[in-house]
């Protein structure tokens, strides 16, 4: 049977592949912005700084230099973490910002249950496209040439029809959707698990699970993330093959306005197996990108019905202005209870 092993979760945001010395580029986007949202509220970038403290010293060189190292080595001990657990194949839940689906069909989960999917580079026309301080950390996310990279499809068939079974409409992908680069590529919450944490020579397969973090007007709610992630778990285990399987929750924490508030309540209730807090986050803390906390409550679920228990964590909110605009970086791993994980 197919036992999980391990479990990581990581943040995605441009500032891990932007050096310190350039956050400042994506902060000249946040002060253009008027949809800055923060507890409920949507803001001008100048009411925003109107509404909350000075975080200027957030944002002096050494204290960005600081948090962009500890970035780092998290996100290095997290690819160790995957490597020591020596899984067959990862189920990565994360979200889509409309990469691969759009307004023609906006699936609140889906699974992609092909044989491969490519990961593709971008052009130097859609770099160059892109928002201030984003076409560089974008090349973070992509290889330098097209990898075909193997899924696994029995598993993920498995798991579609486990948890249809279990009363949840999951939309079924054999082919992806061409998507806005029109590459029928995997996005770049997936992309970016393999570039930085697996690393690009990797050749574990993956189960690609989708969750309509962003859009309306049907993301799911915390609740039915959990739900969904506890029957993700039931549906691994009962998988009839020997397998070795890691989750990942890719995205998050709290931005483009960073609420320390909400992320610390939000690890300890992942470090404490909170349930009812996890379950009861409501939909106005999870909006922008603060709504890929949706990605982790599910993997919550699948580690709390697997047995996993959080093993380690580090927090570094990442300030890139004084309005306290940025993207709050969470690594977590989570390790079998026992201790043991051996085949």
């Amino acid at each position: 049977m197919a036992t999980v092993v391990a479990g990581v979760g990581t943040s995605h945001g441009p500032q891990l592949k932007t050096p310190s010395i350039r956050w400042a580029e994506r902060g000249e986007a946040d002060r253009r912005s008027s949809t800055l949202e923060f507890r409920g509220g949507r803001y001008t970038f100048d009411q925003l700084r109107a509404a909350r403290d000075d975080f200027s010293h957030e944002c002096a060189p050494d204290v960005q230099h600081n948090r962009w190292a500890a970035c780092q080595r998290a996100m290095d001990r997290l690819g160790r973490h995957v490597t020591d657990a020596d899984v067959d194949v990862l189920v990565i839940v994360s979200s889509d910002h409309k990469e691969v689906y759009d307004d023609e069909l906006l699936p609140a989960f889906a699974v992609y249950w092909g044989d491969a999917v490519d990961h593709v580079p971008f052009t130097p026309e859609q770099i160059a496209a892109m928002q201030p301080g984003l076409g560089e950390a974008a090349l973070g996310d992509v290889p330098s040439s097209t990898v075909t990279r193997p899924c696994h499809a029995d598993l993920a068939r498995h798991l579609i029809e486990r948890s249809v079974e279990e009363g949840f409409d999951v939309a079924a992908s054999r082919t992806l959707p061409a998507g806005r680069y029109g590459n029928h590529g995997v996005p770049h919450g997936y992309g970016f698990v393999y570039q930085r944490i697996m690393g690009e020579e990797s050749r574990v397969p993956m189960v690609p699970v989708f969750v309509n973090t962003f859009y309306e007007p049907n993301p799911p709610t915390a609740r039915r993330c959990l739900d969904y992630g506890r029957a993700l778990g039931r549906a691994i285990a009962s998988f009839p093959g020997d397998l070795r399987v890691g989750v990942v929750a890719s995205g998050g924490l709290s931005h483009f306005v960073i609420d320390e508030d909400l992320d610390r309540a939000f690890v300890r209730g992942l470090e404490t197996g909170d349930e009812a807090y996890l379950a009861s986050l409501p939909a106005s803390e999870m909006r922008s990108g603060s709504s890929e906390l949706r990605n982790w409550i599910v993997v919550a679920g699948i580690a709390a019905e697997t047995g996993l228990t959080v093993s380690s964590v580090d927090y570094q909110p990442c300030y890139r202005t004084e309005a306290g605009t940025g993207n709050a970086m969470g690594f977590v791993t989570w390790s079998p209870a026992t201790g043991k994980s051996g085949r």
